[in-house]
């Protein structure tokens, strides 16, 4: 079992920056792969960016890459996700999410994770 806390969302202008953090709960966070995921009100949970159980594998959703990084401090039990270059779209709660099965899989289905937090809020102002 794995408990997941967002911290870090905010209102910010466009073109700023925003770092989120997920702290997570037990002994064997480096062995899941980790995401981070991103619903707007009225839309579906959207895929935005995972690493590996390593940290040395990334891939990102095309809407953010260039933008965003995912990262993660195993020795911290916490992954990041530094948001650059911040846009009107890319407000949503923001969620973390980890996956047991495999260590690394660029396949962006909710439906794959296993664990979830409760979500932290990204608002970008025009």
């Amino acid at each position: 079992q794995v408990r997941l806390v967002e911290s870090g969302g905010g209102l910010v202008q466009t073109g700023g920056s925003l770092r989120l953090s997920c702290a997570a709960s037990g002994r064997t966070f480096k062995n899941y792969a980790m995401g981070w995921f991103r619903q707007a009100p009225g839309k579906d949970r959207e895929f935005v960016a995972t690493i590996s159980c390593s940290g040395g594998d990334t891939y990102y959703a095309t809407s953010v890459k260039g933008r965003f990084t995912i990262s993660r401090a195993n020795a911290k039990n916490t992954v990041y996700l530094q948001m650059n270059s911040l846009k009107p779209e890319d407000t949503a709660v923001y969620y973390c999410a980890a996956q047991e099965k495999i260590c690394y899989s660029s396949n962006g289905s909710p439906r794959l994770y296993d664990y979830w937090g409760q979500g932290t809020q990204v608002t970008v102002s025009s």
